[in-house]
C-alpha cells in the first residue's frame, strides 16, 4: 500500500532571491536520502511561499523495500581446509557479515553471505529521517536564533508532517510537528488543521495561501492580461522580475497605477529601474515600445481595500521618480569634465591607485588592442575617447543611487555632452556581457573596450593574489573571463592570448612570468569550460594540448574534429589508431628525416607515399587557412593506405636505407595533425 506524504516547514519570511535554489536542494536531499533508505514513491515535489517550504511526495510505500544482498567472500578452497573445516578466513568473513559459518553459501568456487533484511515501516523511519534532512539543509545565508545550535535560512515557527492521515511526530528546536499549518499572515488568524495530505492545498487555498509557486506565477500573468487598459498597451514582463515577485507573496492580486507624464522625460532605463528594481513594478508601453505613465504591481492579499493600496503605491513611486529626476538634473549640471576629476578620489584597488588611473591604463591598452586588429586614425581616436570616459558615470548621483545603471548613464551623459554615438555606445557596451547568456557588444569599439576593462580587472586581481579557487570568486573573474572568450570568438577577433595578457600586464608595470602563466592558464581553462558543453572531453584535451593562442582557431579546430567524429565515429577512430601506430613506430631513431622515392620496395608503401604526396599540400593549406574540417576530410582518405602499410609492411628491416625511409614516411604522417591536435589524447574505446 502507498500513501501521500507531506512535510511543511513554516518559517519567518525567507529572502526571495534564495528560495528557488533552496527548493532545488531540498528536493535533491529528499530524493537521495529516500533512495539510501529504500523508500519507494512515484513523485517528489517541492513548493514554497515566503513563509513555508513544502515537500509533497506521491504514493510513498508504507514499508521500506526489503534488502537482499549477496556479498562475495574468500575462495571456497581458502575458506575450508581439506577436511572441510572452516579456516580463519571463512570464520572472519562470516563474523564481519554478522552471520555464522554454517550460513555461508558456496557459488562458483567462492563463499557468499546471503543477507536478507525486512523493510521497516515507513512511518517509523520518517520520525528519524525528517529531523536529519532538515538539519542537513544548506543555505546561501543562514542564522541561529534563541539558544539553539541549528542554523537555518530563517527561524522555524511550525512543522506539519503527515503520512496519509497519520502525524509523523518529531522535534526541531522547540517546535513539535503536528497537523496544523498557517494561513495568510494578515488574513487568517487561526491555525489551519489538515486532517489528511489530500486536503492540504485546498485548505490553504481557502486560507488565502497558494502554495504552488508555478500557479502563483500563472495567476499573476493571467491577471495582468485581464487589466482594463491592456487593449492597446503592453506590460513589460521580465522573467527574472516575475519570478522574484512570485517568491515574495502567498496570494497575488494584480493592480495598476499611474504617474505624472512629466517623468517620461527621464531616460527610459531610469524609469524602468525605478519601477522594477526598487518597487518590483512592471512598466507599461504602447505597441511602439514607448513607455506610458502606468505601472503594474502585485499585492500580497485580496482585493479588499485595493484602491488605497494603489494610492499608496502611486505616492511611493512618485517619491522615487522625483528623486531620480533630481539626481539626473544635478548630474547634467555637474558635467563630464568635473566628474572626470572626481574619479581621482575613488580607489580602484589598494596598491593600484584610483579609478582615474585605471582609465589612463585603459586608454593605452585600448590603443594597443585596437592596433592589433587593424584600427587606425579616427577609429583609434574614438576608442581612446570611449576609454577615457568609460568610468565617468561612477561618480554621478544617478549611479550612486541606482548602481545597475552604470554604463547606461555613461552613455546618456556622453550623448548629452556631444560625444559621438560610437563613443557613447562603447561606454555602455564595456560592461557586456553582464551575466551568462547576456548580449555581447555589437560595435567594434564596445567589443575592444569590454575586453580592455575585463583584462585589466583580471590582471589586477591576479597580481594582488585574488585568484578564483573552488567556489570562491568574489570579484567575478570567471564571468569576466567567459565574457572575454565570447567576445573574441563570437566576433572573430584576431587576438592572441599572449598578446592581450602581455600588453595589460605591461600597463600595470608587472613583469612576472608566474603571474603571466597563471592568467594564461586561467583563460584557456575558461575556454575549455565553455566548449565542454558541445565538445567531447578527449577532443578538447587533444586540441588544447596544441597550445594555440588565437582562441578562434582553438574553437574552430575543436568543432571541426568533433564534427568529423560525429559524422563517422568508426572511421575517425580508425584514422586516429593508424596515425598513433605510425607515430609509435616513427618514434624510433631516424637518421635521415627526408623521404627518398628510390628506396620504396613494396606496393603498399608506394601507394601510401603517392597518396600522401598528392594530398599533403592541400591538407596543410586547409589547416593554414583555418579550413580544418576540409583538411581533416582529406586526411581521412589516407586511412586505407595507412592500414594497408601497417598491416603488410615490415618497417624494421635490416637494410638501413629502406628502414629509415619507411620511418621517415611514418614520421611525416604522424605529424600531419600536429597543428590541429595531439592525437594521443583521443580515447580509442
Amino acid at each position: 500500500m502507498a500513501k501521500d506524504f507531506l512535510l511543511e516547514i513554516g518559517t519567518e519570511e525567507m529572502p526571495a532571491q534564495h528560495i528557488r535554489s533552496i527548493r532545488k536542494n531540498l528536493k535533491a536531499l529528499f530524493k537521495n536520502i529516500f533512495f539510501e533508505n529504500r523508500l519507494v514513491y512515484s513523485r517528489c515535489q517541492v513548493f514554497s511561499t515566503p513563509r513555508r517550504l513544502t515537500v509533497y511526495i506521491k504514493e510513498l510505500q508504507e514499508k521500506q523495500k526489503d534488502f537482499n544482498a549477496s556479498i562475495k567472500g574468500p575462495a571456497a578452497k581458502i575458506g575450508f581446509d581439506d577436511k572441510g573445516k572452516p579456516t580463519k578466513a571463512a570464520q572472519g568473513f562470516a563474523k564481519s557479515q554478522g552471520i555464522v559459518v554454517d550460513e555461508l553459501v558456496e557459488k562458483e568456487g567462492y563463499l557468499y553471505a546471503e543477507k536478507v533484511s525486512q523493510g521497516k515501516a515507513t512511518g517509523k523511519l520518517l520520525v528519524k529521517l525528517l529531523p536529519e534532512i532538515i538539519k542537513k539543509m544548506k543555505f546561501p545565508v543562514s542564522m541561529r536564533w534563541g539558544d539553539y545550535n541549528l542554523r537555518f535560512i530563517r527561524p522555524i515557527r511550525w512543522l506539519l508532517a503527515l503520512f496519509g492521515d497519520e502525524v509523523i511526530e518529531f522535534t526541531i528546536t522547540d517546535v513539535i510537528s503536528n497537523r496544523t499549518s498557517r494561513g495568510h499572515r494578515f488574513l487568517v488568524k487561526e491555525p489551519v488543521k489538515i486532517n489528511k495530505t489530500e486536503d492540504y492545498f485546498q485548505k490553504l487555498n481557502r486560507a488565502w495561501v497558494i502554495v504552488n509557486q508555478q500557479k502563483r506565477k500563472e495567476i499573476i500573468k493571467e491577471q495582468i492580461k485581464d487589466l482594463s487598459f491592456q487593449e492597446n498597451n503592453r506590460v513589460l514582463i521580465e522573467e527574472e522580475l516575475i519570478d522574484e515577485v512570485t517568491e515574495l507573496l502567498e496570494y497575488p492580486t494584480v493592480f495598476y497605477g499611474v504617474f505624472d507624464e512629466k517623468f517620461l522625460k527621464l531616460p527610459r532605463e531610469v524609469l524602468i529601474t525605478s519601477m522594477a528594481e526598487h518597487q518590483r513594478y512592471f512598466p507599461v508601453t504602447n505597441h511602439q515600445g514607448e513607455l506610458l505613465p502606468y505601472f503594474v504591481g502585485v499585492r500580497d492579499g485580496i482585493e479588499d481595500g485595493i484602491s488605497e493600496v494603489i494610492k499608496g503605491n502611486e505616492l511611493v513611486l512618485k517619491a522615487r521618480l522625483t528623486d531620480a529626476r533630481f539626481f539626473f538634473e544635478e548630474d547634467l549640471k555637474t558635467g563630464i569634465e568635473k566628474r572626470q576629476e572626481k574619479l581621482k578620489d575613488i580607489v580602484f584597488q589598494e596598491k593600484l591607485g584610483s579609478v582615474y588611473e585605471k582609465t589612463l591604463r585603459m586608454i593605452n591598452i585600448a590603443r594597443k588592442f585596437g592596433g592589433l586588429i587593424g584600427l587606425k586614425g579616427r577609429e583609434l581616436k574614438i576608442l581612446e575617447r570611449a576609454a577615457e570616459l568609460s568610468k565617468n558615470d561612477l561618480v554621478s548621483e544617478m549611479v550612486n543611487e541606482f548602481d545597475k545603471l552604470q554604463g547606461v548613464m555613461g552613455r546618456e551623459y556622453a550623448l548629452r555632452n556631444g560625444e559621438s554615438p560610437e563613443v557613447s555606445g562603447a561606454i555602455y557596451e564595456q560592461y557586456l556581457p553582464r551575466f551568462a547568456g547576456d548580449e555581447l557588444p555589437e560595435t567594434i569599439y564596445g567589443q575592444i573596450l569590454s575586453l580592455v576593462d575585463k583584462m585589466d580587472n583580471i590582471c589586477t586581481h591576479f597580481e594582488l593574489g585574488h585568484i578564483p579557487s573552488g567556489s570562491q570568486d568574489p570579484f567575478a573573474l570567471r564571468r569576466q573571463a567567459n565574457g572575454i572568450i565570447k567576445i573574441i570568438t563570437e566576433n572573430r577577433l584576431k587576438l592572441r592570448v599572449s598578446e592581450i595578457i602581455t600588453i595589460t600586464l605591461e600597463e600595470l608595470g608587472v613583469v612576472n612570468k608566474k603571474i603571466y602563466k597563471k592568467i594564461k592558464d586561467f583563460l584557456l581553462q575558461r575556454t575549455n569550460n565553455i566548449l565542454e558543453e558541445e565538445i567531447r572531453y578527449d577532443i578538447l584535451e587533444a586540441v588544447m594540448a596544441n597550445e594555440e593562442e588565437e582562441l578562434n582557431k582553438v574553437v574552430d579546430r575543436a568543432r571541426a574534429v568533433m564534427e568529423l567524429r560525429n559524422e563517422d565515429p568508426e572511421l575517425f577512430l580508425d584514422l586516429v589508431r593508424g596515425l598513433v601506430r605510425a607515430g609509435n613506430l616513427a618514434g624510433k631513431t631516424i637518421e635521415d628525416p627526408e623521404i627518398h622515392d628510390e628506396y620504396f620496395k613494396t606496393s603498399e608503401e608506394i601507394a601510401l607515399y603517392n597518396n600522401y604526396k598528392e594530398l599533403k599540400d592541400q591538407i596543410n593549406n586547409d589547416f593554414k587557412n583555418g579550413e580544418y574540417l576540409e583538411g581533416l576530410k582529406k586526411l581521412v582518405k589516407l586511412r586505407g593506405p595507412i592500414d594497408n602499410f601497417l598491416d603488410n609492411v615490415v618497417v624494421m628491416v635490416e637494410d638501413d636505407k629502406i628502414r629509415n625511409n619507411r620511418l621517415a614516411l611514418l614520421n611525416k604522417l604522424s605529424l600531419s595533425l600536429e597543428s590541429v591536435m595531439d592525437i594521443r589524447k583521443i580515447k580509442l574505446d
